[in-house]
């Protein structure tokens, strides 16, 4: 029978460490299902109501008897992160009804900047996941407050707009989500898109399903498209916030990283000249790893996508300027 080995008898090179930073409903949501992932041996919760997280953390305790693997979770402080892999920051206002995401811009920036540099002072030197919205702001604002390199510094970027996106297109097409091969980029937000020219189901192009088979109609696929953009908004108004979902996203980026998957996820990635973009982080296709974003993979997008993604970057950007500190 083979021993469980205690904590002391573990190299700490061996042990990964996560700290979520805000304990609101995305931030418990994630650390929940991280806490039955077996991807982490410690997961640390940080909020600025401290009382909050150590009951949060209390509650995640009380189930770890069930988990697959050991997993060693409290509340903590910025201090903790000194030694963590891999930081995800939640904390910031949630979008209420009628609100946009853009319209969080200056209040979460604050909060975002205020928050990076404090964990920067703790010695930092993990990778930085960010899921404050709007999202694709708040990664650009947390990478200039970190100073990491850009490779180490991930907005949730369209992940959950993918998820939703597969999704859709699963019921629709009557196939499982999992091998509905599609992409949405661009802004996590109003102007986001699907590139359908990339995409493939029962490994075919839309044109060719399209023309196949007179019951698909692209009608409906723009359908799918705007119930997918506007989801964000159709949960506010049933359950005040959207939460599940992207905990879930969020997961799936961590897996991605720990297990060095070298996998295929829409982030937040930090643009160089990618699809003709510059110093925005936006969602698009890309390659991860244990290192971070290994890669950005520039998909064949028509002129009307490119258009659509150039309206993504200009979105952001004025998002940016907003918030941006006078140089």
């Amino acid at each position: 029978m083979t021993r469980i080995p205690h904590k002391d008898d573990i190299d700490p090179k061996d042990i990964t460490r996560i700290a979520v930073i805000g304990a609101g409903w995305v931030g418990v949501s994630f650390a929940y299902q991280l806490s039955t992932a077996a991807l982490c041996e410690e997961l640390v919760l940080i909020d600025s109501n401290h009382a909050k997280a150590e009951g949060e953390a209390m509650d995640l305790n009380h189930g770890i008897s069930f988990a697959p693997t050991p997993v060693r979770i409290w509340a903590g402080d910025y201090t903790d992160c000194k030694d963590a892999d891999i930081v995800v920051i939640t904390a910031g206002a949630a979008q209420k009804l009628g609100q946009t995401r853009m319209d969080l811009v200056e209040q979460n920036a604050k909060v975002v900047r205020t928050v990076t540099q404090d964990l920067m002072k703790s010695g930092f030197d993990g990778i930085l996941v960010v899921a404050t919205n709007p999202v694709d702001v708040m990664a650009h604002v947390a990478w200039k407050a970190s100073g990491l390199p850009k490779e180490r510094v991930i907005g949730s970027g369209t992940v959950l707009d993918t998820a939703r996106l597969r999704y859709k297109l699963g019921d629709y097409f009557e196939l499982s989500p999992r091998n509905c091969h599609a992409y949405y980029m661009g802004e996590h937000g109003d102007t986001g898109f699907v590139a359908w020219n990339n995409a493939r189901i029962y490994g075919k192009s839309i044109d060719e399903l399209l023309a196949e088979n007179e019951k698909y109609q692209f009608e409906d696929l723009e359908a799918i498209y705007a119930d997918v953009r506007d989801a964000a908004y159709q949960i506010i108004e049933h359950k005040n916030a959207a939460y599940y979902a992207i905990g879930v996203g969020l997961l799936r980026i961590i897996r991605a990283i720990v297990r060095n998957e070298n996998s295929v996820v829409t982030i937040g990635a930090h643009l160089d000249g990618e699809y003709g973009a510059s110093d925005v982080h936006i969602g698009v296709p890309a390659l991860i790893d244990r290192s971070g974003i290994r890669k950005i993979i520039e998909i064949e997008l028509t002129n009307e996508e490119q258009q659509r993604f150039d309206a993504s970057v200009q979105a952001i950007k004025a998002g940016i300027e907003k918030v941006e500190p006078a140089s």
